[in-house]
């Protein structure tokens, strides 16, 4: 895919990810597990491993803080994802998930990461000015760290729009509401799961159609170009000024959940730099996220499956 526009992804608060397997995930003794399978991790780090997996190139924006920082930047090296790394207060945090081998439930352990302070945060937006440039798509994804204020998406799409560049934001929790809230000029395109969605909707959105109109009207409001909310099996939703569009792949496998939405981010950005139609970008995001459910652990979206699962996926304009 020919790119005709550069890709910076952002993760404030990366991890060192383990993943291994137990015969069973007991208390009170000791769990004999197999060899660990590490990756680098954090949103915007997985949608840059996502990017290059697909054929494309992103550089990884991270903030980083001693040894485990250090063997990040090393698992990123050895990927080959270019990085721009600045220092992040303490030490980059570790993951681990464990599958129980009887039961093939997965259990997942996420540790906070480091607090950032004040000063922490205009380190990091210097950052981003710096490897911005016009018709960037730069792409926010992942939970911020303790201490970032609810409000640095927001910040954040200012900085990006005083360079014509174009800002992608998959976020949760207090960030997700505050851009809610609207209208943001450069955020050109904001995801959310269905959970999330319902949350901000204050009702359920049991259909696609219901899902359609609650994106079309955070469109209509300001908040993004673009809204896109993932309803899990049946694939994802997207509204823009243009009209609502629903892709889905045929079920499949579900292996591993962890890395479904970076995987589909990644592939969606991809396609938007590519300069494809929205249904297209659409289409091999969905396929994407189909594909990196399907593989276990933290690994992401599989090359020829994604590739498999595009010419299945069915896009709907709704």
């Amino acid at each position: 895919m020919v790119m005709k526009s550069h890709i910076l992804t952002i993760t404030l608060n990366p991890t060192v990810d383990f993943s291994t397997s137990a015969p069973e995930v007991i208390s009170d003794v000791k769990l004999r597990c197999t060899e660990p399978h590490i990756d680098p991790g954090g949103g915007g780090i997985n949608v840059a491993r996502a990017v290059k997996l697909l054929g494309g190139q992103a550089t990884a924006l991270v903030a980083i803080g001693g040894a485990t920082g250090a063997h990040l930047l090393q698992l990123l090296a050895l990927e080959g994802v270019p990085t721009v790394a600045f220092q992040g207060p303490g030490e980059t945090r570790q993951s681990t998930s464990v599958i129980d081998q009887g039961t093939g439930q997965q259990y997942r352990f996420v540790m906070p990461g480091p607090i950032w302070q004040d000063h922490d945060v205009p380190r990091a937006l210097a950052s981003v000015d710096q490897a911005t440039g016009e018709d960037t798509l730069v792409v926010l994804s992942g939970s911020q760290p303790p201490g970032v204020a609810k409000d640095f998406p927001s910040i954040l799409s200012d900085h990006v729009a005083g360079r014509g560049a174009r800002l992608i934001v998959d976020t949760s929790g207090p960030a997700l509401h505050h851009l809610a809230a609207g209208p943001h000029d450069a955020l050109h395109v904001l995801r959310m799961d269905g959970e999330e969605g319902e949350e901000l909707a204050g009702r359920a959105l049991p259909s696609r159609e219901d899902t359609a109109t609650f994106a079309r009207a955070l469109v209509d409001r300001g908040v993004a170009r673009m809204v896109i909310v993932a309803r899990g099996a049946d694939g994802s939703v997207l509204a823009d000024g243009n009209g609502a569009w629903h892709a889905v792949n045929p079920p499949g496998p579900v292996v591993s959940k962890v890395g479904a939405g970076d995987s589909f981010v990644g592939a969606f950005t991809l396609a938007m730099a590519g300069g494809e139609p929205v249904e297209n970008c659409l289409r091999l995001g969905v396929a994407a996220a189909s594909a990196a459910v399907s593989t276990e652990a933290t690994r992401l979206c599989d090359p020829e499956t994604t590739e498999k699962n595009r010419a299945a996926c069915v896009v709907t304009r709704l």
